[in-house]
């Protein structure tokens, strides 16, 4: 980090002006550790992983506490001179007041943005009714509003994350959505061409976030060629990292050390992590 690090403010700037044109990478560190290694290597602003996370602490995705999520935004937000857009899960509140009350606590954070879903969290009902998610997308706006207006608002359609893999619904939600005052909009989970396309075009000229979390066919120069702004991985650099782990683990039970043939050297995490004073 650099000795005089910018502010909440500066690194909010940096985040709205990484939006304007062009097509930008967006990965998903779990930890302090991952943050500071993609900021040697180049990124210009870095996203939370829920599902990350979660795992770290022995937990599955989307089940932690509101306070342990605040706790982990404000170490990372500490952690890195970069801007970080919060993975703030369904906003821990099923209506726009419960909402609005947990968006002003990640603001408080520091963060340079963060993400509202629409999922409920229950397998009968995935989805807030229409309604009821614009409400909370605008409670969300807001709350962020209240507290200067400088903390990017992304809002997420989950259909295709929750066993509803509607498009026509989920356009519908992402167009609502940026109505409601969402500054960027995301549909996790397509993969098509013509639905990547689609929802550019919906909203422009909002942003759009396109996640690609596992090994695709489009590299970043195609994903800007259709329009998209960002794009992140959620949990994939995390599962890389847990599958390495995996694998060697399983041939120390085979009686064998081979595992760690591929095992970062121990010295240059040293230099990458010693502190400077």
């Amino acid at each position: 980090m650099p000795s005089s690090p910018r502010s909440v403010a500066e690194k909010r700037a940096a985040f709205r002006a990484l939006h304007a044109s062009g097509c930008f990478l967006l990965p998903n560190p779990w930890d302090p550790g991952s943050a500071r290694y993609l900021e040697s290597v180049g990124f210009k602003a870095l996203a939370t992983t829920s599902s990350g996370f979660a795992w770290s602490r022995a937990c599955g995705d989307n089940s932690l506490p509101r306070e342990a999520v605040l706790a982990h935004l404000r170490e990372m937000v500490a952690t890195t001179d970069l801007p970080i857009n919060a993975d703030f899960e369904n906003g821990f509140g099923a209506d726009a007041a419960d909402v609005a009350q947990s968006v002003g606590l990640a603001v408080d954070t520091g963060v340079a943005g963060l993400s509202i879903e629409d999922s409920t969290g229950d397998p009968a009902e995935p989805l807030f009714p229409l309604e009821v998610a614009v409400e909370r997308v605008k409670a969300a706006r807001r709350a962020i509003d209240e507290r200067g207006g400088d903390t990017l608002l992304v809002a997420r359609a989950e259909n295709f994350f929750t066993g509803e893999p509607d498009f026509e619904d989920a356009l519908a939600r992402i167009k609502a959505y940026a109505a409601a005052g969402a500054d960027c909009l995301y549909m996790p989970g397509i993969h098509a061409r013509e639905h990547i396309v689609a929802v550019v075009a919906a909203v422009a000229p909002k942003p759009v976030n396109v996640l690609i979390g596992s090994a695709s066919e489009f590299t970043l120069q195609d994903l800007a060629g259709m329009g998209v702004r960002r794009v992140s991985v959620g949990g994939a650099l995390a599962r890389s990292a847990w599958g390495g782990f995996m694998r060697a683990a399983q041939t120390l039970v085979q009686g064998r050390f081979d595992g760690f043939v591929d095992a970062a050297p121990g010295n240059q995490l040293n230099d990458l992590f010693r502190d400077p004073s």
